[in-house]
């Protein structure tokens, strides 16, 4: 049995960028735009004068104020997809762009399974990145979500990125009663993917606490398992919990089907300053990202073979 603990770095691809942040906001580049949104993370001072930030695009407070050359979407690549990008309520746009090393781990542990014939259950699925990265390394996959808007733009995502004709199932509804229908129904899935909420609801309005719900939804998935599964993947995003919490839960696993878990924080790495002599090295893969600081996002935990 082995634990690895470690922080997983998104660093800046052609079209996306993360260019500041400090005094609780973030400035990022999606493709050709550029948005400014809150975050309660970036806790230090900001680098860039206050007229580079009023360049932005668009920027968030209450609501949106976007200019009025900035489209209602647009589409940009990124991780291996091409995904639209969108600003809608609750700062979101999206894509969470910290997600793209799970990503990247999700398509290396199933093109690296013994068997072919892999069947992953993605709960709160949300836009579809990580379902649509298993889809592409060969796996079938069942996608969660309870929001319709959310699932209408995970299809989208999947047309844009040519994968509309892979075997993935779209399905709206509540992830703890389509997990306890999957128990009665006998079905078996080889991975699992989850990034519950602290709280939210359903479609038809189910209530959903994180502190009430997780575990008795943990103990579910567990029973879909199949006898040999390669993998099971926990994120938090606004859970406010430890990744060494994720990792108690995930014990089990261990326990009965042996293998590693790896729990951390995801992070992005804010666009390095020339001009400036701090660079501190962090390893992604098997290559080194430089960056000055990291913008922290969100722990994981997950369990593999």
């Amino acid at each position: 049995m082995e634990k690895i603990s470690k922080i997983q770095i998104t660093g800046s691809e052609a079209d996306y960028e993360l260019l500041d942040c400090g005094e609780g906001e973030k400035l990022e580049r999606f493709g050709s735009f550029v948005l400014s949104r809150p975050d309660p993370q970036a806790l230090w001072h900001k680098r860039s004068p206050v007229t580079e930030w009023k360049k932005a695009d668009g920027s968030f407070t209450d609501s949106w104020n976007v200019k009025k050359t900035l489209p209602d979407k647009w589409q940009i690549s990124f991780g291996g997809l091409k995904l639209w990008i969108r600003p809608s309520s609750f700062k979101h746009v999206g894509l969470f762009p910290e997600q793209s090393s799970n990503w990247e781990w999700l398509k290396s542990t199933i093109t690296s399974a013994p068997h072919d014939d892999i069947e992953v259950l993605n709960l709160f699925g949300y836009t579809g990145g990580a379902s649509l990265a298993c889809a592409q390394a060969g796996a079938k996959v069942v996608h969660i979500d309870g929001s319709k808007v959310a699932l209408t733009w995970a299809r989208e995502n999947a047309e844009l990125s040519g994968l509309e004709k892979k075997p993935v199932r779209w399905i709206l509804d509540d992830a703890q009663a389509f997990v306890k229908r999957e128990v009665k129904r006998g079905r078996k899935y080889a991975g699992i993917i989850m990034d519950p909420p602290a709280f939210g609801h359903g479609p038809d309005n189910e209530l959903w606490k994180i502190e009430e719900n997780l575990l008795l939804l943990i103990d579910d998935c567990l029973k879909i398992l199949a006898d040999k599964p390669i993998f099971f993947l926990v994120n938090g995003y606004s859970s406010g919990y430890s990744a060494v919490a994720y990792e108690n839960v995930l014990k089990p696993l261990l326990e009965k089907f042996g293998g590693k878990i790896e729990i951390g924080e995801l992070a992005i790495g804010e666009t390095r300053n020339p001009k400036s002599e701090i660079q501190d090295k962090s390893e992604i893969g098997n290559s080194t990202f430089e960056s000055e600081r990291l913008l922290p996002c969100g722990i994981f935990a997950r369990w593999s073979q």
